[in-house]
């Protein structure tokens, strides 16, 4: 019975660690076989580190965006001191924000997440759905509304949707 409350104990403080840390690498989320047909079990461990810190940089579900990095090769201004869009924001603040959304975009469901390349990370506030063709970082303008409100239009779209700032 104490071998029980033991590993119990030991499986707790594990999965307490890990929530802790935000991040599983591609290791904890993979099954042997999505891993191997990956080909990342002929990584190195140095490798496989690098990769997961990568991922861990670049995920959404971190909120900690790194840096955008523009055609000329340098890193883009980072969002951290641009207040726009937050409710501690001053009205003189608020104009346009024109910037490009990472990857590839097809619209929005209710409840997606826009990553833009300045940092800036921004969530649907309405429950409107938008589908387009598949588009690679598109241009969008983040526009002030009335009451404090923020509306995002995606460049050759007629369409807009409410937003509001996370990061």
């Amino acid at each position: 019975m104490n071998k029980f409350f033991i590993a119990l104990l030991t499986l707790s403080i594990g999965t307490a660690l890990l929530a802790a840390e935000g991040f599983s690498t591609l290791e904890e989320q993979m099954t042997g076989k999505e891993f191997a047909a990956a080909g990342l079990d002929k990584l190195t461990a140095q490798e496989l580190s690098a990769l997961n810190a990568w991922i861990r940089a670049h995920s959404l579900a971190t909120l900690d965006p790194a840096p955008a990095v523009t055609a000329a090769g340098s890193a883009a201004t980072e969002a951290s001191g641009d207040r726009r869009g937050f409710k501690d924001e001053d009205d003189d603040e608020r104009t346009t924000i024109t910037s490009r959304i990472v990857g590839r975009f097809s619209g929005w469901d209710g409840q997606t997440v826009f990553k833009l390349e300045n940092g800036m990370i921004w969530e649907q506030a309405d429950k409107d759905k938008f589908y387009l063709k598949e588009v690679e970082n598109p241009v969008v303008e983040i526009e002030p509304g009335m009451f404090g409100r923020w509306h995002l239009s995606v460049e050759g779209s007629d369409s807009e949707c409410r937003v509001k700032r996370i990061q």
